[in-house]
């Protein structure tokens, strides 16, 4: 039956989904094009493929504005909308909502792709025909992610301009046949409180700016095979490929500082599957560019650049399948669920694996024969090596992240790291060592041959003075280090050092030549202050009120602090809770810091955070940590635990309780009240039953709790859970000392939890907050790294697209 729907805007869908087909077929019909373009050379071929491609961008951009438009509007008739924003959400975040779904991220990267691609029609002249075949091709693949149709009863991808009445999770529900049923739905699910960060509005499409970049390098490839111009692509290629790992570069850090910023796990780095994942391609990437310049200089390792420019862009597709096929959803707080998508990724990466591999084994021969002898102490020797270290280290990260993917595959049970931190570190700092040395020593090598007696004289004092160095740092570092860290110390130390002196003794300051050393002396810089900060961390937060803050708030960890009456001592501060205020959905919540003047022996204020929780009804509370920064150190802090009302107090009668609050308890769990710690110690059925007046015919368990008070003192309590008669009741427990009254509501037989509702009198209410608060020394050695490293790398892309206008200013005037 034909239903009137009150307030719907359905012609968004119409125009949404004719975007959606012009884009896939105007995407097939310009590979097409460029495809016969490539193999006639036919003007025509080409000006049909630009005009298709020109219709592809449109429709893209369509795509783009109109989904944008409809959450900016809060159009919840669209799930997309409904799914992603809200109307309590801030304005400066819509951007976030369009990327947080996967329909948003594929768009995200077509977007790039575009622009990437215009840019590549006006400068690739002779290539555009093959290099645009292949990105093309790559077009179709993420167009028909968000095609959303069905092709013989299997679903190619989904529209982000599906109904919400239409989508299988609302379709059968009852609101929805009201044609009113608009007026029913009265916000939207909204963002994630994690992405709600400024942040997570520029890192993502950084990020996916690097991701779309790989592409070039790898099409320039292909297309050189296709064309049998084995070794030309590498000219034109090169300034795209350190672009690429310039930009993928930033995205990764960008993400690295949202969670030194936004995620209260205390880093920046925590070896997550899915930054994992962004993580591998950029270190084949860098592996990349380095063989690439070592055959435009030597001839050298043709082969490896084909090799690494396939494996970079199917790591870009491999971690679009692991973070997109649900299959990392138990394993990373990063991963997407599965949409249904995981056999079309498959393919996709598949398909443009095979293709490589048939295009690189039918010119393998060809390749072969532009390959030279090198020497083994040339630069290029060794350069190979490090690009080597560089594919171990990232195989060994990739094999690790996917066990969910091995285990589905092969049926193993292979278990993931139970300390992933120390596992990893295992792997990857001996791999970190060996590149700071290749690094360090590397500049000075010449191409074709060192003198090993002149390399030694070039190197002696940046060993001398890394040494020295990393002697001082030992001492602040202490001598319980394990031994590899000190070789990561001095490794990274030599690194920065060596290329300093390379800038000033070997190019004599010209800092057009510097990009490649400043690039270096920055990832130097980064694994140094990693090293130190990570390493050197404090946790100040030790709790001395005379409580057990219970196993998951360990004491040693965590300080509980009662607002405006304690002062208490953390590290070489003094802390006090001032006050909470609520503003929107945050709670902020004002932690004082003092420091004690030995002159006068007073307390006076050195500053004060304001860590908060944002409030989330749909996916849960979330904390946010605040940092107060310093030259020398970061000093973080974030609520591990809080009373979120923020209604005001008055004066209240004695015998008032306060509204009851539930817990689902498994024996041996603990919760928090205003004054005191409760934990469940186990269920009695062994009940007095003449003196609870219990029936023979009565079932009845009690909940056998522990309570323990801020001055440590211990009580206990048991409420009863009763079934007489085939009717539920409870026999509430009192403990008048502490003014708490507990009701055994439930027991779940499936998870063995109970239903625990407690009542605090409202005279006993006291606000408190338990907080953690970790001292970072040195966390500015790595932002300093991490922006040393970024003007490296866009200094060496400045030089290298320098140095192809020069080229073809000297071809044209030859011509």
């Amino acid at each position: 039956m034909d239903i009137n729907y009150v307030g719907e805007q359905v012609i968004w869908e119409k125009i949404g989904h004719l975007l959606i087909i012009l884009s896939f077929t105007a995407s097939l019909l310009s590979t097409v094009s460029y495809f016969f373009a490539l193999r006639t050379g036919d003007v025509s071929w080409k000006s049909i493929a630009r005009k298709s491609f020109a219709l592809h961008s449109f429709s893209v951009i369509g795509i783009f504005s109109l989904l944008f438009y409809l959450i900016f509007n809060h159009r919840f008739e669209y799930y997309y909308v409904w799914e992603h924003s809200n109307t309590a959400m801030p304005l400066r975040y819509i951007l976030s909502c369009f990327w947080e779904g996967q329909e948003g991220s594929f768009l995200l990267w077509m977007f790039w792709h575009i622009v990437l691609s215009w840019v590549l029609i006006f400068t690739a002249r002779e290539w555009e025909n093959g290099v645009m075949f292949i990105i093309m091709m790559v077009q179709v693949f993420l167009a028909s992610m968000v095609l959303g149709v069905v092709v013989f009863g299997y679903k190619i991808g989904t529209n982000p301009f599906v109904l919400l009445r239409e989508h299988p999770d609302f379709a059968n529900l009852p609101f929805i046949k009201m044609p009113d049923y608009l007026s029913k739905i009265k916000d939207g699910r909204g963002l994630n409180p994690l992405l709600q960060n400024y942040w997570m509005t520029i890192h993502p499409p950084t990020l996916f700016l690097g991701f779309a970049s790989t592409v070039v390098p790898f099409a320039f490839a292909l297309a050189g095979l296709m064309r049998r111009k084995y070794k030309e692509w590498i000219t034109p290629a090169l300034p795209w490929t350190f672009f690429g790992i310039m930009i993928l570069g930033t995205g990764i850090l960008m993400g690295a500082a949202w969670a030194y910023e936004a995620l209260s796990f205390g880093g920046f780095w925590a070896w997550d599957p899915v930054e994992n994942a962004s993580l591998v391609p950029w270190m084949t990437f860098v592996g990349l560019g380095h063989v690439m310049l070592i055959y435009k200089h030597r001839s050298r390792s043709l082969l490896s650049t084909y090799i690494l420019a396939s494996i970079t862009f199917f790591f870009v597709l491999y971690s679009t399948f692991l973070t997109r096929s649900g299959i990392l959803g138990d394993s990373s707080v990063h991963a997407f669920t599965d949409l249904g998508m995981s056999g079309h990724l498959v393919l996709y990466m598949l398909f443009f694996l095979v293709l490589s591999a048939v295009l690189i084994i039918r010119s393998w021969k060809h390749i072969l024969e532009q390959e030279s002898e090198e020497h083994i102490s040339s630069r290029e020797f060794w350069m190979f090596i490090g690009m080597l270290v560089v594919v171990i280290g990232s195989i060994q990260i990739t094999f690790t992240t996917s066990t969910p993917v091995i285990n589905k595959l092969f049926g193993t049970k292979l278990a993931p790291p139970a300390d992933p931190l120390d596992h990893y570190n295992r792997w990857q700092i001996p791999v970190a060592i060996l590149i700071c040395l290749l690094i360090g020593i590397g500049q000075f090598l010449k191409y074709k041959k060192t003198d090993r007696k002149d390399l030694i004289r070039k190197i002696t004092l940046s060993v001398v003075l890394a040494s020295v160095i990393t002697g001082i740092c030992a001492l602040f570092l202490g001598t319980t280090y394990r031994i590899h860290y000190y070789g990561l110390l001095f490794a990274s130390i030599f690194a920065v050092v060596a290329n300093a002196d390379y800038i000033i003794r070997g190019i004599k300051g010209k800092w057009s030549h510097a990009g490649a050393s400043i690039a270096h002396i920055g990832i130097g810089i980064i694994l140094c202050g990693a090293l130190i900060s990570n390493t050197k961390k404090e946790i100040i937060s030790q709790n001395v009120k005379n409580i057990d803050l219970g196993k998951d708030m360990p004491n040693k960890e965590n300080i509980m602090i009662e607002q405006k009456t304690d002062t208490l001592p953390m590290g070489e501060y003094f802390v006090t809770y001032k006050e909470k205020d609520k503003q929107g959905v945050h709670v902020y919540y004002t932690i004082e810091y003092f420091k004690l003047n030995p002159v006068t022996g007073i307390k006076e204020k050195a500053f004060e955070l304001k860590p908060f929780i944002q409030l989330n009804d749909r996916m849960g509370n979330v904390a946010e940590p605040a940092t107060r920064h310093f030259l020398s150190k970061d000093i973080y802090t974030h609520i591990t635990y809080a009373e979120l009302d923020n209604s005001k107090k008055e004066p209240q009668a004695d015998d008032e309780f306060q509204a009851p609050k539930n817990q689902q308890l498994a024996i041996g769990d603990t919760f928090v009240t205003s004054n005191s710690f409760v934990i469940l110690e186990g269920l009695n059925k062994d009940l007095d039953r003449e003196k609870l007046h219990l029936h023979e015919t009565d079932l009845a368990v009690a909940a056998q709790l522990r309570i323990e008070d801020v001055n440590r003192k211990i009580y206990h309590s048991e409420p009863i859970f009763l079934i007489r008669e085939l009717a539920v009741y409870t026999q509430d427990s009192y403990l008048e000392e502490l003014g708490l009254k507990f009701a055994f509501n439930k027991i779940d037989p499936s998870t063995g939890k109970i239903d625990l509702s407690i009542s605090e009198k409202k005279t006993n209410k006291r606000d408190f907050v338990i907080m953690k608060a970790i001292i970072f020394p040195g966390i500015n050695i790595l932002w300093l790294g991490c922006f040393m490293m970024i003007l490296g790398s866009l200094m060496t892309l400045r030089k290298r697209i320098r140095q192809n206008r020069a080229a073809r200013s000297a071809e044209k005037t030859v011509s």
